[in-house]
């Protein structure tokens, strides 16, 4: 076959995803093998591929790709989340930009819109995934509002709210103005931001007295109901009880006492404020608080606000703090830093608002998740995200399951009247009218019920995703429940620990009594260079399909894992993808010497290509070994460095040098065989990382049948026989030998002779040494050799004797100097032990160092003085 001079990544990468895909090597189905299964972590239906996605899912494909190679059945299930907010936000932007106001529409005629948007850009990240070389079981894409999904959350609503752990009631919630949508406690981020305290006045209701309290929200005052000291504050403990007077709308509230409030805040006085507050909100209930809700759905001021009506709450932040400086309430501003919570989707400033919701206690179902994980049935990888997830755990708040949303899961819950218990949880209409009709003991038609309006929050269709995906509700004894669950490993991001992880782990044990899976990868943050969170808006983000079209898909994968140990951020860095692509040009370029060289069917393999082959079959089960290692502990990354050093060095730099023939000389047949064996295991172990590039030269090394592709090979065996032990030392020696050569500007052409005093050292690997070296002879002798060059390796001595490509003289000028520093730097060390004072103050070891110096520098003098005399 004629090996083109350049690999073409692009021609490979289609070629061979094509040939996988049609041949349906990522397909699986039950059978007698051990199966190995991976969930995808389910992106936006209409996402675009990012480098988060990029790092997860390489990981993801060289598990899935070794697992293939290992024999086991294979399965990778691929799939698409709805993304509720995300996705009915875009679908938002998407109608105003064409004129249409969400509010104009009915449910029906929205959902009609966002089923479009969904059909017409979902999809788009599993064609970039297949660019990267994803085996997923294609056959198997599953979506979350698809209709056997939907089912499974129905059911699994109904079955909670039957046991007890779905409830609906008035909460503080986190509610994101823009999406107009409560949200849970985990898609909330904190960010540390520059504030301002404002300190305001309070005229007392009797006297001429002031009570001052502080806040970094004036505009809430308009819904003050109390001001609230500790009661061990003794500057305000004969205020207790009375009352103060809210600025600008004067509402007579009383004074209160509470442990919460702290005395060294601000001034010591809070102003409560229980629907925008939850701490507010828990002392209100304690001391039977009214709530005054001062804002609308969107952030602007609601009626009960009295002033500002309509404005938005930031808007009226600056003009109301104008207003009470203007009317002498503002006491003074200081500049401070506090945390703000925002909305993990739209970045809008979280308001905490009294909301009526559904709710998902968690307290019985996390105890089975903790212990499992803190045992060890679940393996964290690292080790230490396991303390994290147990703080969660142990402080587990409920689920806030409702959102104030069209596109998703729609609340299974039925109305029928206006009291507060007049609902029912049913699997449709049908059902929900007879129900109500039992419940309410009346005859009620379809036109007194109606469906809640909210749906559920996007995990809770994805916390089922490990047993909705092999159809675990709809026949939880499927044959393909029973074989593929639990999975194996999970690769995600460790901030959603808690929106995923976790939950993934209750509804395991909830539903099927079992674990979903027996390890969790997380994965680091990719951070450019300069460790900034890769985003849009900073533009340090690439491209990843530029970077696969620049690089290669191999590259690409490559450079993604070159930095990337599990739970350590990435600093990505887009040489690191060159240093891939470079990486596929040696492996392409040792192929193509490979096959260059003439091959003679009748000579048999030489003693130094016997070694050869020994040495590195050895070397690589070695490495076999420490990837295998690797592997097992999840430390991706090192097993991909001990793949890249294995070829990079050991095999191009090395082995290959050992048995290339030399110039105008023919290969053994047999010896040949040899290299493509080893060759082979190289791209078996190699085929993980890169796909592409190992299937293309496989397929080239010899004509193959069609099913006879790398991808479906076998991963090679350790073998506990060999030992590479016969070799320590032979790369020193030719290493030594070498720069020998550079250093005195000996041509690797002249052949030298080599002598070493024996002492005990091994003639095995001799003919290598011989071969790369460039050498007559080895010879061992008993004394030291005169007129030669001498070079230690490790306590061994070597000489080279003299001959005409060796100028002796400078040879004796070169130790002469050398001689001469050892001596200054000998003189150094011995003045500072003559020192009493340093011998006897110094701390044990510096002493210990500067005594081995000194033995260190007498060695090395007398070495060189042999070596003077030898010439």
């Amino acid at each position: 076959m004629d090996i083109p001079k350049n690999y073409d990544a692009s021609k490979a990468e289609s070629k061979w995803y094509k040939h996988w895909m049609d041949k349906g090597y990522f397909h699986s189905e039950p059978d007698e093998r051990e199966s190995y299964t991976i969930v995808i972590p389910p992106p936006n239906v209409t996402g675009v591929l990012h480098m988060g996605h990029m790092l997860n899912n390489t990981i993801q494909d060289v598990l899935v790709r070794r697992a293939r190679l290992l024999g086991k059945n294979a399965c990778w299930v691929p799939g698409t989340d709805h993304a509720s907010i995300a996705t009915e936000a875009k679908v938002v932007q998407k109608l105003k930009a064409e004129g249409i106001e969400k509010r104009d529409l009915s449910r029906d005629e929205f959902l009609k819109h966002a089923w479009e948007w969904t059909e017409k850009y979902g999809g788009t990240i599993f064609k970039q995934l297949q660019r990267l070389g994803a085996s997923c079981d294609w056959e198997r894409e599953r979506f979350t509002m698809e209709e056997d999904l939907s089912a499974a959350v129905k059911e699994v609503f109904i079955d909670l709210y039957a046991k007890g752990h779905i409830y609906r009631g008035v909460r503080m919630v986190n509610w994101d103005p823009e999406a107009q949508t409560a949200l849970s406690d985990e898609e909330v981020i904190h960010k540390e931001v520059d504030s301002k305290l404002y300190y305001l006045d309070y005229k007392l209701e009797e006297g001429n007295g002031v009570i001052t309290i502080a806040t970094t929200r004036p505009e809430t005052i308009l819904g003050d109901t109390a001001i609230c000291v500790n009661p061990k504050d003794e500057r305000y403990s004969s205020l207790v009880g009375k009352n103060a007077i809210v600025p600008l709308i004067d509402r007579k509230i009383p004074i209160i006492a509470d442990d919460y409030v702290d005395p060294e805040f601000g001034t010591g006085c809070l102003k409560v404020t229980p629907a925008h507050d939850i701490n507010d909100y828990e002392i209100g209930v304690r001391h039977n608080l009214e709530s005054i809700d001062v804002f609308n759905d969107d952030g602007t001021l609601s009626e009960s606000a009295q002033l500002y009506v309509g404005k938005d709450r930031f808007e009226v932040r600056k003009e109301i703090s104008e207003e009470l400086k203007s009317k002498g309430f503002l006491n003074k501003i200081e500049s401070i830093k506090n945390k703000v919570g925002y909305s993990e989707r739209t970045n809008a400033v979280i308001e905490p608002k009294l909301s009526l919701q559904w709710f998902l206690n968690m307290k019985e179902m996390a105890k089975p998740a903790l212990e499992k994980v803190m045992d060890d049935t679940i393996q964290f990888h690292p080790a230490n995200t396991k303390n994290t997830y147990r703080h969660w755990m142990e402080n587990i708040k409920d689920w806030c399951i409702s959102r104030q949303l069209w596109w998703g899961h729609r609340i299974p819950a039925y109305y029928f009247g206006k009291g507060a218990n007049d609902f029912v949880i049913a699997e449709d209409e049908k059902e929900a009218l007879k129900l109500a009709r039992e419940k309410s003991g009346r005859e009620l038609s379809m036109e007194d019920i109606r469906q809640d309006e909210d749906v559920l929050d996007t995990w809770f269709s994805s916390w089922l995703w490990p047993i909705s995906v092999f159809d675990g509700f709809k026949d939880p004894n499927n044959k393909e429940i029973g074989y593929y669950y639990p999975t194996n490993d999970l690769v995600t991001a460790p901030e959603i620990m808690f929106f995923w992880v976790a939950r993934m782990i209750m509804a395991g044990y909830e539903y099927l009594g079992d674990k979903p899976f027996s390890n969790v990868y997380y994965t680091g943050i990719v951070r450019d260079k300069e460790g900034r969170k890769m985003s849009k808006s900073l533009g340090n983000s690439p491209d990843p399909i530029d970077l696969i079209e620049k690089h290669g898909a191999d590259g690409v994968r490559v450079g993604m894992l070159l930095s990337s140990p599990a739970g350590n951020d990435l600093l990505f860095d887009e040489s690191l993808c060159e240093q891939g692509r470079n990486f596929s040009n040696k492996i392409w370029n040792a192929f193509r010497l490979i096959k260059s060289w003439e091959i003679d069917e009748s000579s048999t393999i030489s003693e130094s290509d016997e070694l050869a082959h020994q040495w590195f079959e050895a070397v690589f089960n070695e490495r076999l070994k420490e990837m295998n290692s690797n592997y097992d502990k999840f430390r991706i990354s090192d097993a991909l460095m001990t793949t890249y050093k294995l070829i990079w060095d050991e095999f191009c730099s090395w082995y290959l040098e050992m048995i290339k023939p030399a110039f105008g000389e023919k290969m053994s047949a047999k010896s040949f065989e040899r290299v493509i064996s080893n060759l082979e295991n190289v791209l078996r172990v190699l085929h993980p990382f890169m796909p592409f590039i190992s299937e293309e030269i496989w397929q080239a090394i010899v004509e193959r049948g069609e099913d006879e592709c790398l991808i479906i090979n076998h991963w090679p065996e350790f073998d506990p026989q060999l030992d590479s032990s016969k070799f320590i030392g032979m790369k020193d020696w030719v290493i030594a030998i070498r720069k020998i050569r550079k250093e005195k500007q000996i041509s690797f052409k002249d052949k030298l002779d080599l002598k070493m005093i024996e002492k005990g050292a091994s003639t095995h690997f001799d003919p290598l040494v011989i071969k790369l070296g460039n050498l007559n002879s080895i010879e061992r002798v008993d004394a030291q050799v005169e007129n030669a060059l001498t070079f230690m390796v490790g306590d061994r001595e070597f000489f080279i004797p003299a001959n005409e490509s060796i100028d002796v003289e400078a040879e004796k000028e070169r130790i002469e100097t050398e001689i001469s520093y050892q001596e200054g730097f000998l003189k150094s060390v011995q003045k500072k032990l003559a020192n009493k004072s340093f011998v006897d103050n110094a701390p044990e070891k510096v002493v210990a160092m500067e005594k081995k110096k000194q033995e260190d520098a007498e060695s090395k003098l007398d070495i060189l003085r042999k070596q003077l005399a030898s010439l």
